[in-house]
């Protein structure tokens, strides 16, 4: 009964990916068809703990935008975000048309592989930077009461009364980081990091402006938490755009490759809504945190030497499945009590 239930809950996922991965096999054979799955575990693993964190938030939307966190979110998350969000960064960090970079991306995807290379500062100060404020602000919360790794969490938690102690922590990070760059390479760096730092600041307190009751109510609250959602996919998805096209300069294998892996992220997320599994695991939630964090350092220690990507996916799954085991753990004490 529960391997049914299983086959037909992942039944969606399996035909999506079998649909992708034979048109990229009747597109340019087998090689292709292997590029395409490396890409789909690669966002996978990659952003697996964000698919922990977003059920977090889902459960408190309405049916309503939960759906649409699915539909909408989709294509936001492939095109918008895997496409277009890399094209833009690239421009503004070259000053180069966008028309032109998106003409590069499609016609010479090498060169455009070599200007995105040239764009990774901007890409890692920003995403590394927005990521670290998603993992302190959780750890920073004077209010959390359940604790995974005790000592190191809850003085974190016990930090938290001091005002605004993430935002210091994270400027302080900021620029110490960026008098160990070039001087031609500061000015980039900081502004493209204290920019992750605000949107997050802006984001995160539209969405704390609402309550969870009113969040599952309120059309404003739903669209503020969808817009804290894609934000955050988006700060996650950089990391695997770089990784995409440091194994293949082809656009449709990349397109092909991480929209599966973001469309297996979403539906994992929604199936943990639905099943309630951060309520039976409860430590989850904080393994996806502490692997936001080693995603965050991986990040922003690709600036000064190379982070291989299996390395980063490999410390976000050790994470969540440490924190997964101890929530079985602790279920199996609380029965036996």
């Amino acid at each position: 009964m529960i391997r049914t239930d299983l086959l037909k809950d992942f039944f969606p996922l399996i035909t999506i990916t079998l649909v992708g991965l034979v048109g990229i096999f009747l597109w340019s054979g087998w090689s292709a068809m292997f590029l395409a799955v490396l890409l789909i575990v690669l966002e996978v693993t990659l952003s697996f703990d964000n698919a922990v964190v977003n059920a977090q938030v889902l459960k408190h939307m309405s049916p309503v935008w939960q759906h649409r966190f699915f539909t909408w979110g989709i294509f936001i998350a492939v095109v918008l975000t895997r496409i277009i969000l890399p094209i833009v960064i690239v421009a503004a960090s070259t000053a180069l048309s966008p028309w032109f970079v998106a003409h590069v991306a499609w016609a010479d995807p090498v060169h455009y592989r070599e200007l995105l290379e040239g764009a990774h500062l901007t890409i890692a100060a920003f995403g590394g930077m927005f990521l670290f404020m998603v993992g302190m602000a959780y750890f920073f919360d004077d209010q959390k009461k359940r604790h995974w790794l005790q000592i190191i969490e809850e003085q974190l938690a016990g930090w938290g009364r001091i005002e605004s102690i993430a935002i210091g922590i994270a400027l302080s990070l900021l620029l110490g980081l960026t008098f160990l760059l070039e001087e031609v390479e500061r000015g980039p760096f900081l502004f493209a990091g204290v920019f992750g730092v605000a949107l997050f600041i802006l984001v995160r307190g539209i969405a704390s402006l609402f309550s969870v009751e009113s969040a599952k109510a309120s059309a404003h609250a739903g669209l503020a938490l969808f817009v804290y959602l894609e934000v955050l996919d988006a700060a996650f998805s950089l990391d695997s755009v770089i990784g995409a096209f440091a194994l293949t300069s082809s656009l449709p294998i990349i397109i092909v490759g991480l929209g599966i892996g973001a469309y297996a992220v979403r539906f994992l997320t929604v199936l943990m809504v639905r099943r309630e599994t951060l309520g039976h695991f409860v430590y989850l939630e904080h393994g996806a945190h502490w692997a936001i964090l080693g995603l965050a350092a991986a990040m922003l220690g690709n600036i000064f030497f190379h982070v291989p990507e299996p390395f980063t996916g490999l410390v976000g799954i050790t994470f969540v499945s440490f924190a997964y085991w101890s929530s079985v753990r602790l279920e199996k004490k609380s029965e036996s009590a």
